[in-house]
């Protein structure tokens, strides 16, 4: 196959430098990489600018745009881990291959969707694909890149270029729905995808297979209902009532099934999710802290996209605009962030980040129908800055907690848990603005829970760290 003639040599031995030809691969195999990273953080935030336009085409009310968004994050959080150890059983290039064509599929599925039902169907497709791509994309930047400094440059590249997806979501998602309609949003997908896919075969390189390396289907069985579970209870409870049965079953149902997943975990020879990496004290706080802010600030990106559109009457395009200097605070603050880390330390660090989120969250307090976006820009980029100062030491400190060995299996439980609690916000806080007039009260209790919820944080972190030497 054509797809093998490209050598993958790492040094030259005659000058000790990397040759043209490989030099190349590696640098396409990055852009494939790269591709499907981006495209993953692309839907994240690109959909929020649409829920309006797809709530007046599809119908449904709140609830129907909480599963649109919430079906794509439940399948990401409750297979990335599964979806990491089979990229090390088949190849990773294989199986990220994969990912992108499911993903490629599943959002021309999103564009064509007749309803409400089929669009959240399609997003959960998506979802899946995106948990198959981002650790593989990992592990085939680090088969790529041998070299530590290399592979650092490597790893930074491949996250600025989501970071970037993440601020063009709201934009290019306004531009769409306002030249196009927000079926676009899902095309846009479709040469990203059909890029990445003719990159990684042409120029990657397979990982070593560990057909030794099971998957533990009973676990993820048991995460997937879990998850399901809770966010349909929160989900249907704003819409239903929280006293109705079926909102109570769901309750009971996530309580059983996560038990379940606990009890099989404990007792399997090769869990999703090793139980003892709860052992490491930094590991167990870093994880509390990622499902913490993901809760906060997630569900609020979720209710401020209403609140613009419905309250104040924002166009997608304008919606979309309004998000951007969020968003893009994202990006310089993460380069701050290390600096930041090195002179006070990491954990410290995220205290300041949460804590600047926090302070965002309680001057927009005051926000009510027609109130002036410049009024409260700077309120927001506060609580995207403080995400953006808290996400690199929060993640090098998870990473740091545990052996290299185990890395891997680490960096794939804070993208679960992280997923994990976008899903809770955006069931949570759209539960809160589900009734008849409710979204400003909504945003406002919201905003609270926010605020508590991001202290909170800071305080596990803060109090919870072993003392600096």
């Amino acid at each position: 196959m054509r797809a093998n003639t490209v050598k993958f040599e790492v040094f030259d031995d005659a000058n000790g430098t990397q040759p043209a030809a490989s030099r190349l691969a590696t640098s396409l195999t990055l852009a494939a990489m790269s591709l499907g990273y981006g495209v993953v953080q692309l839907d994240v935030t690109i959909v929020n600018t649409a829920l309006d336009a797809m709530g007046k085409t599809l119908g449904g009310g709140v609830a129907e745009l909480q599963w649109v968004v919430s079906a794509y994050t439940i399948a990401f959080a409750a297979f990335i881990l599964t979806a990491g150890a089979l990229g090390d059983r088949i190849g990773a290039k294989r199986v990220f291959m994969a990912g992108f064509a499911i993903f490629t599929a599943a959002s021309l599925a999103c564009a064509l969707s007749p309803n409400a039902v089929v669009l959240i169907g399609a997003r959960q497709v998506q979802g899946l694909a995106a948990a198959i791509l981002v650790p593989n994309s990992l592990a085939l930047l680090s088969h790529a890149y041998t070299d530590d400094k290399q592979r650092g440059r490597a790893v930074a590249i491949w996250a600025a270029g989501a970071s970037l997806a993440l601020t063009a979501g709201p934009f290019v998602g306004g531009a769409l729905i306002t030249l196009v309609g927000w079926r676009a949003i899902f095309l846009v997908n479709l040469p990203i995808g059909l890029a990445g896919l003719w990159l990684s075969w042409r120029y990657a390189a397979e990982t070593t297979r560990t057909p030794s390396r099971e998957i533990d289907l009973p676990g993820q069985l048991a995460v997937i209902g879990a998850l399901g579970a809770l966010a349909g209870a929160i989900i249907e409870g704003g819409a239903l009532g929280w006293g109705h049965p079926l909102v109570l079953s769901a309750f009971a149902a996530a309580a059983v099934l996560a038990m379940l997943f606990v009890w099989r975990e404990s007792r399997t020879a090769q869990p999703m999710l090793p139980l003892s990496l709860f052992g490491h004290r930094l590991f167990t706080l870093t994880t509390i802290v990622g499902l913490l802010v993901n809760t906060a600030i997630y569900g609020l990106i979720f209710v401020l996209s209403l609140y613009f559109q419905r309250i104040n009457g924002l166009s997608a395009w304008w919606t979309g605009l309004a998000f951007v200097p969020m968003m893009g605070a994202v990006l310089p603050v993460n380069l701050l962030a290390p600096r930041l880390a090195e002179r006070i330390g990491p954990c410290p660090t995220i205290v300041v980040g949460a804590g600047v989120s926090a302070l965002g969250c309680l001057g927009l307090l005051w926000i009510e129908a027609g109130t002036s976006y410049w009024a409260i820009c700077a309120q927001m980029i506060a609580i995207s800055g403080g995400l953006g100062l808290l996400v690199p030491p929060l993640t090098s400190t998870l990473l740091g907690s545990v052996e290299k060995a185990r890395s891997g299996i680490a960096a794939g439980v804070l993208n679960a848990t992280r997923q994990t609690g976008s899903v809770l916000g955006v069931a949570l806080f759209g539960s809160l603005i589900a009734g008849e007039g409710a979204l400003v009260q909504g945003l406002h209790l919201a905003l609270v829970i926010s605020a508590a919820v991001l202290l909170l944080a800071a305080a596990t972190i803060g109090l919870g760290a072993p003392a600096q030497k």
